[in-house]
């Protein structure tokens, strides 16, 4: 049978590929890529931009897309099959990575080119290519001695593996566990729609009654309706204690591991921790600066989260006399705390968030800001027949990007929500390659009776990450390493949520918040009511946030070789931060995939970061109208079209015309009055 990999392919060639053609298909296009550098290398002619700089930039182009191919079914749609080869070709990649970063007549040609760079007469989008490059030399080992690169070469390729066992225990620990209940006062409090699809999973499983999982479209409603505290509580540890069991999913050792390894390596290289190392390439710059980022922000939500907690524990005592809030009556009580003062129930707004209105919103908002079009087609390749696809098309009817969409949970995909890309947006001989840009998220799948309804938080996640999407769809550069979504990782969460104000404003919801049996728009007291109840329990809400950012910076910003157990250096990092008591039993740092497997290492406090940007940019859309073409357009051309071509912050105040400020936050979260 043909091996479809084997050569190069713009669209992802899904039905064609087979896993046994992963393996042959990586090794042709490593050695195709090392080809390509030894070109390079072996040129004759003296270094410059274009012979070393651009031409390194588009070596191993069929090995990346390659790669994002792989990759990405490992997380929407892997099997056991998947992860075994995945173990097998991170390392090689690992290598190959390796080989270019150590590569010292490579370096040489980049070195000589960077050193001359003032003699270069190249824009603005080439000098930061030509910084981009010669720092991944520099930073990856380029300047050591012979020994310290091999001890180099070890590391990475551990880290490669470690990870990935990382991410593959999470995975097998939330697949193996379910709740099978029986009775129905244990699922008293439950929506209808959450009883169908448990009701369904428990069918297909041959089982009467009612299966509860670890998927968030399973989890979360539980947690928020079900009556019966005692099962909430053993639901909430087996989902904090993830990666826990001391067993053969057991990730404490490989925590502490990858911590060692990736401080090893940063002090190989001449930093002080790895959160050093990784900051340097970052808008904060250093660990002091996020620190002190985090403290300033703390300082105003500590004191409103004591007081909302207060409160929530007051409720909670006198609905049920419940002595001690534990973490498994957080989101039942702030539930109905919700009901009570807002009149606001989840599963009253529902039915009219209809997955597919809400998609349909989501497209019309683009179209409003951004001039663009969304055409479903079919005869485009995917991995899982949920999977629907769509050409973006401008307003002159140019194609604009490939879009695919993957909306529900299954057994072989990751928790959670992402965005991602196929093929990158780029430039050469002539051409703008369009990019090909995916969401993934885990939304409740339709049942029989009833179409997929999201809840508010779940509309907002959608619009998060077709935020994300936009800024790989609009991207508009020469080069794909600086393309899209490839900024500093403290910016880009800013396309993705800014995008999440437009859920509510009143204008944008009308657009979709249309009951799904119906038609009628979502009630004008009813948008009020999301309005008032947008910064309700925010107190708290930042202070979880930012406990993870501390507990982030704890693992990265120091050496962790003193630390012996994980739970207890996890608890020590919470305790200026932690309202519930602590549960021996769960570990939040075993299943962290964000910064253990994920990129988010030393960069988790980047999610508050860029809160602080959208609000602020958010302020100028509500100044000038959040549908304004003028704003949007400044928005597209300045932030989401350029990438990382300039330093974010540069980019930020062409758009705005300064820095931004705290207090549109501090605002918009309900802070500024509640310190006052």
């Amino acid at each position: 049978m043909k091996n479809i990999l084997l050569e190069p392919f713009d669209l992802a060639p899904f039905r064609s590929v087979k896993n046994e053609h992963f393996k042959p298909a990586f090794e042709k296009a490593l050695k195709t890529a090392r080809l390509e550098i030894d070109e390079i290398t072996g040129s004759e002619a003296p270094p410059t931009f274009e012979n070393t700089v651009e031409a390194l930039e588009f070596a191993g182009a069929h090995l990346d897309r390659l790669s994002s191919l792989f990759f990405n079914l490992n997380s929407a749609e892997t099997s056991e099959e998947i992860q075994a080869l995945a173990q097998e070709i991170s390392p090689l990649l690992t290598e190959f990575s390796n080989d270019i970063a150590l590569n010292e007549a490579l370096f040489k040609r980049v070195e000589q080119v960077y050193e001359g760079r003032g003699q270069l007469d190249l824009n603005t989008e080439q000098q930061m290519l030509l910084e981009k490059k010669y720092k991944y030399f520099s930073r990856n080992g380029a300047h050591l001695p012979r020994d310290k690169k091999v001890r180099l070469r070890e590391i990475d390729k551990e880290l490669a593996k470690l990870k990935l066992t990382f991410g593959e225990h999470v995975l097998a620990e939330t697949n193996r566990y379910e709740m099978h209940l029986t009775k129905e006062e244990q699922v008293a409090g439950l929506p209808e729609d959450a009883l169908e699809t448990a009701s369904q999973l428990a069918a297909s499983k041959g089982k009467e009654g009612w299966v509860i999982t670890l998927d968030y479209p399973s989890y979360i409603p539980f947690m928020t309706y079900a009556n019966d505290r005692d099962l909430r509580k053993r639901l909430s540890i087996a989902f904090g204690s993830k990666g826990f069991h001391r067993d053969d999913l057991d990730n404490q050792e490989l925590v502490l591991r990858i911590a060692a390894l990736r401080h090893e390596r940063a002090v190989l290289l001449g930093y002080e921790s790895h959160a050093h190392f990784v900051l340097e390439e970052r808008m904060a710059e250093t660990p002091a600066r996020v620190m002190e980022f985090l403290e300033e922000l703390k300082e105003k939500a500590k004191p409103a989260a004591l007081r909302e907690f207060g409160m929530l524990q007051s409720f909670a005592r006198e609905e049920d006399g419940i002595d001690q809030l534990q973490k498994w009556d957080g989101s039942y009580y702030t539930e109905k705390l919700k009901q009570k003062l807002f009149d606001l129930d989840d599963e009253k707004l529902k039915p009219y968030f209809k997955l597919e209105n809400v998609i349909a919103g989501v497209f019309k908002i683009a179209g409003e800001l951004y001039g663009l079009r969304f055409e479903e087609v079919k005869d485009i390749d995917t991995y899982h027949e949920d999977v629907k696809t769509y050409q973006v098309k401008g307003e002159k009817g140019e194609l604009i990007a490939i879009f695919y969409a993957d909306f529900h949970p299954r057994p072989g995909k990751r928790g959670g929500a992402w965005m991602t890309s196929y093929k990158p947006q780029y430039k050469r001989k002539g051409r703008n390659e369009r990019p090909h840009i995916s969401i993934v998220c885990n939304f409740t799948k339709p049942t029989k009776s009833k179409p997929s309804l999201l809840t508010f938080n779940e509309v907002t996640t959608l619009f998060h990450e077709f935020g994300h999407a936009l800024h790989g769809m609009l991207a508009d550069t020469t080069y794909p390493s600086l393309s899209g979504t490839s900024v500093y990782w403290d910016f880009v969460e800013l396309p993705s949520q800014i995008m999440e104000n437009w859920c509510f404003e009143k204008e944008a919801l009308e657009y979709f918040a249309h009951h799904y049996e119906t038609g009628e728009l979502l009630p004008m007291e009813m948008i009020k009511r999301i309005k008032e109840s947008s910064n309700f329990m925010e107190g708290m809400a930042t202070l979880r946030q930012l406990s993870f950012g501390f507990l982030d910076m704890a693992w990265h910003a120091q050496d962790p070789s003193g630390i012996e157990e994980v739970k207890a250096f996890e608890v020590e990092a919470f305790a200026d931060t932690q309202l519930y008591g602590d549960t021996p039993d769960t570990c939040m740092s075993t299943a962290f995939s964000h910064i253990f497997q994920g990129g988010y290492s030393a960069g988790y406090y980047s999610y508050k970061w860029a809160e602080v940007l959208d609000a602020d940019a958010f302020a100028y859309f509500k100044e000038k109208g959040i549908f304004n073409r003028e704003i949007a357009k400044k928005f597209k051309d300045c932030i989401l079209s350029q990438g990382g071509t300039t330093k974010p912050m540069d980019l930020y105040k062409a758009f705005r015309g300064s820095e931004p400020s705290l207090d549109p936050l501090l605002e918009r979260a309900g802070l500024l009055k509640k310190t006052a």
